[in-house]
């Protein structure tokens, strides 16, 4: 059974992200979009060249409804659905200004967001059966992260925190600048007792001071996968474990056959060949 479309973020960041790329792609006007007829009509529709999750839509509605508050959307596929090349994605009827005017925006968030999507799908395929989650980072393109984060979840995998506010990942300058890594989890509990505490570790050392700290999860960091297995057998479920470092599709699946519970891949969202989507309009 498919799983129900996630949630998309705030309507307000929708908007907030759609007229930020009208701005940028407007200026003082669209001048080419001035020879035509001010209430000439035109309809439209969205072909994927090639196969992909579909994700995007609040946003390419957005884009649209910003120009022709009238527009018409008509949709052939939902969120997190995956198409094959030529599929008709999706019909539109209105404005023509509009259409043509919101065209290259709408399409950006298109196929920058099914690219996250495809990707994420691609990596959750493959980890499939085992006990490992996927997970995104933060590495996302700037004032796009919700999006992204959005996308990843609509390809089947998970967020991983969403900033440097809503949980704690102690790295290497962290406990150099705390003095240890005890010293920087024990200060991290006492500011934030609530938040998820995470700690990165780069050998067993690290790996058993962390258990004694009682963190809540342990990310290790470019283990080899003979080291990931230790470490598993080391941990024995007393503690969630997360892989970071070096993930690619070609070894994901060994690695998640290790027994970790989580491998957070930076890919996600920074490694993206934007879907290609062609938009045709006719009068």
């Amino acid at each position: 059974m498919r799983e129900p479309t996630p949630q998309p973020p705030d309507p307000a960041v929708v908007s907030a992200d759609v007229r930020r790329a009208l701005a940028e792609d407007f200026g003082a006007g669209d001048v080419t979009a001035d020879l035509l007829a001010a209430d000439a009509q035109a309809q439209a529709r969205v072909i994927a060249r090639e196969p992909a999750v579909i994700c995007g839509r609040p946003w390419f509605d957005a884009c649209f409804r910003s120009l022709d508050p009238q527009v018409r959307v008509d949709w052939h596929v939902g969120e997190g659905v995956r198409v094959e090349a030529d599929a008709i994605i999706c019909e539109l009827r209105g404005q023509a200004r509009a259409l043509v005017g919101a065209e290259r925006s709408a399409l950006n968030f298109l196929q920058t967001l099914s690219a996250t999507a495809t990707v994420a799908a691609q990596y959750a395929d493959v980890v499939r059966g085992t006990r490992a989650t996927i997970l995104d980072t933060r590495k996302t393109v700037p004032g796009l992260r919700l999006a992204q984060k959005y996308a990843v979840r609509c390809g089947g995998a998970s967020n991983h925190r969403i900033g440097l506010f809503d949980a704690i990942l102690i790295k290497e300058n962290h406990i150099a600048a705390a003095g240890s890594l005890s010293a920087a989890v024990t200060a991290a509990r006492a500011r934030h007792p609530r938040l998820l505490l995470e700690v990165e570790v780069e050998n067993f050392e690290e790996l058993d001071e962390a258990l004694a700290a009682s963190v809540d999860r342990i990310m290790l960091d470019e283990f080899s996968l003979d080291d990931i297995r230790r470490a598993v057998a080391r941990v024995a479920g007393r503690v969630k474990l997360e892989i970071s470092g070096s993930v690619s599709l070609e070894r994901v699946r060994a690695l998640a056959e290790t027994g970790v519970d989580y491998i957070s891949v930076g890919a996600l969202t920074k490694h993206l060949r934007a879907i290609d989507f062609s938009m045709r309009v006719t009068m």
